[in-house]
């Protein structure tokens, strides 16, 4: 890529397309393209087509997805496949018949068998069951790396898909009923802490910019009480899902960013399969073998318990209330470690631990509500 390559960002308003976006500003790239959702549905293959006609990206970053935590999977499980599959249909499609020079597929360590062999290499894939309550997305996403496999060995094209562990950051999602683990976490322990100290200003000001449910700082103070208690808040204690054992990783979102980009700049299929003649005129040649799994993890290879988590944040906060975790609830997989080896023999490493990511998360969540 050069500094003035046209690079559309799917998804550039997200947790991690907008680190994607700004990472490559910093970098000094000039002709970036992003569409809000309003802009340009990516569920509508049509528009996306046009898109593609008018703009002609050379380079593509698939960052765009419906996401969300247990709660959320266990809901819409019919979204969760649909419509990641369609988005990925239409960008993926239409950027093959453009002739996309690289694209770039973030997916997600779901993907990978409820009881792998932990920490998880990606020759794991599909190699046994999936967790049951995320198995449409991670369907969904499996697909999708298996598209930017096949282009591949089909077309000779350059499309890396990535898998990310459990990311939080700026402009992460805070919906109580959507978010993931960290962030939905966060917001609960806050809002009880909130209530703990009577705050009923910062209470409001908390629910005007992000309302539970249609409900606002505007309410009356029982109704604000009611849909809080539904979300497990109280005033002296937070009610989390499951036991708090699963061990989870996480990684920061602008450090995904920082390794999205390096990929782009630096990595390309053929370093992946480790055949360096790799061309058009031995793609899907059965002399080379089975080429699969050619995907790569991200992470921190580093893990923490939810309930370690959950300590960190009232520790962040200052919460003086009490956690309880109620087993009733699922606890989704157990560990998902990830194997990040391929990451790392081909140049890139993380930089900020977790201790230092939520103290950086909390003070972007305040500052959101200035």
């Amino acid at each position: 890529m050069n500094k003035n390559s046209k690079i559309y960002v799917a998804g550039h308003r997200g947790l991690v397309g907008s680190a994607i976006f700004n990472n490559l500003q910093q970098k000094g790239y000039t002709n970036l393209i992003g569409k809000s959702h309003q802009e340009l549905d990516l569920l509508d293959a049509a528009a996306v087509k046009q898109f593609f006609d008018e703009e002609r990206p050379e380079y593509v970053v698939l960052a765009a997805a419906f996401v969300g935590g247990i709660m959320a999977n266990s809901l819409y499980r019919a979204d969760f496949i649909y419509k990641n599959l369609q988005i990925q249909q239409n960008v993926i499609g239409e950027s093959f018949r453009h002739g996309v020079k690289k694209l770039l597929f973030l997916g997600s360590t779901c993907i990978y068998p409820r009881d792998a062999e932990q920490p998880m290499k990606e020759d794991a894939l599909l190699t046994s069951p999936l967790e049951y309550t995320n198995e449409p997305y991670a369907i969904a996403k499996i697909a999708g790396l298996k598209m930017c496999e096949s282009f591949n060995l089909q077309y000779g094209t350059n499309y890396i898909a990535v898998m990310p562990t459990n990311l939080y950051g700026p402009n992460d999602n805070f919906h109580l009923e959507r978010s993931h683990v960290m962030p939905a976490m966060m917001r609960k322990i806050y809002l009880s802490h909130l209530l703990m100290n009577n705050d009923w200003k910062s209470i409001c000001r908390d629910l005007d910019i992000r309302p539970v449910e249609s409900v606002t700082g505007q309410q009356t103070h029982e109704q604000i009480i009611n849909i809080l208690v539904k979300y497990g808040i109280f005033n002296d204690k937070v009610i989390l899902w499951g036991t708090g054992k699963p061990l989870r990783e996480f990684l920061w979102s602008e450090e995904m960013a920082d390794a999205s980009v390096y990929v782009l700049e630096h990595v390309d299929f053929k370093d992946i399969i480790g055949i360096d003649n790799y061309s058009n005129d031995n793609q899907a040649n059965p002399k080379l073998g089975d080429i699969r799994n050619c995907h790569i993890n991200v992470g921190t290879g580093k893990e923490l318990t939810i309930k370690q988590l959950s300590t960190l944040i009232v520790n962040t906060i200052g919460y003086k209330g009490e956690v309880v975790f109620d087993s009733s609830k699922p606890d989704g997989t157990m560990r998902k470690l990830v194997d990040v080896s391929k990451l790392h023999s081909l140049g890139w490493h993380h930089k900020i631990e977790i201790e230092q990511g939520v103290e950086k998360l909390f003070t972007w969540y305040m500052n959101s509500l200035k």
